[in-house]
């Protein structure tokens, strides 16, 4: 939290997330156009910005893309905000908004979490069958080679798949990338959304990067959102606890 609300305390850092507010998914050189200073100097407010995990990076060929995460914004909401009875700050809600926002042929969705792991440990989460049925409620079911069919089945013993794709790119440890649909559009190239995870030791943690891109409507981005919070929270629970949260995070009490 020091950190965020350091690097909120500057302008340019601000103007910086502006930026990112009004047009998501922008090269170093995009930003450095319309902020007066050198590449350098951009490039390490930048820096700050993603040490405190309020922007986050994800790489296209040579490019590297800044994506605003609006996650610890919620979390002051939730803390400074919320808990005081105070309404919601509009520019907050703009910035969540808009980070959600669907983008022509960028991601759409973006999330970061770091995990006291390992990189190993990581991958196996989310591609072992019996773990990701531990935290996910359903269980990834595939060889995990590139171009391999993969399957989301559900854990009640009916062996129903409510997601079936192809493994795109696979590089253990760290890098799975996953094509999505729903079985009755297997198929159809205009039904499939595209899941990344970006797998990265960062220092004596990992940093999981989840780029979900191509989603349909409004209404998919949001449940990509919330959808994406739950389960990895639940990753994280179980990874660094050695169980999942005590109760299903994406189940309403």
């Amino acid at each position: 939290m020091d950190k965020v609300f350091k690097a909120l305390a500057d302008d340019t850092r601000r103007r910086l997330l502006d930026r990112l507010h009004e047009h998501n998914g922008q090269t170093l050189g995009e930003l450095c156009e319309r902020i007066a200073m050198t590449r350098q100097s951009v490039t390490q407010h930048l820096a700050l910005l993603e040490a405190a995990n309020l922007v986050s990076t994800v790489r296209r060929g040579r490019e590297k893309l800044h994506y605003l995460n609006p996650v610890p914004l919620h979390e002051i909401q939730e803390r400074w905000i919320d808990k005081f009875e105070r309404p919601r700050l509009s520019a907050l809600g703009a910035v969540k908004r808009r980070a959600e926002e669907a983008m022509t042929d960028k991601p759409t969705f973006v999330y970061v979490t770091y995990i006291e792991s390992t990189p190993e440990k990581v991958w196996d989460a989310l591609t072992d069958a019996d773990l990701t049925a531990a935290y996910w409620g359903h269980s990834n079911v595939s060889d995990w080679k590139q171009g391999s069919r993969w399957e989301h089945v559900r854990t009640d013993g009916s062996g129903v798949a409510d997601v079936v794709g192809t493994v795109v790119e696979s590089e253990r440890p760290t890098r799975l990338v996953t094509s999505w649909a729903a079985p009755e559009d297997e198929g159809r190239d205009d039904a499939y959304s595209r899941v990344t995870f970006d797998i990265r030791q960062h220092g004596d943690i990992v940093r999981l990067t989840v780029t979900h891109e191509n989603l349909a409507d409004d209404s998919e981005r949001a449940a990509a959102a919330s959808g994406w919070a739950a389960v990895l929270s639940n990753l994280k629970s179980l990874l660094e606890t050695g169980s999942p949260l005590p109760q299903e995070p994406w189940l309403v009490p």
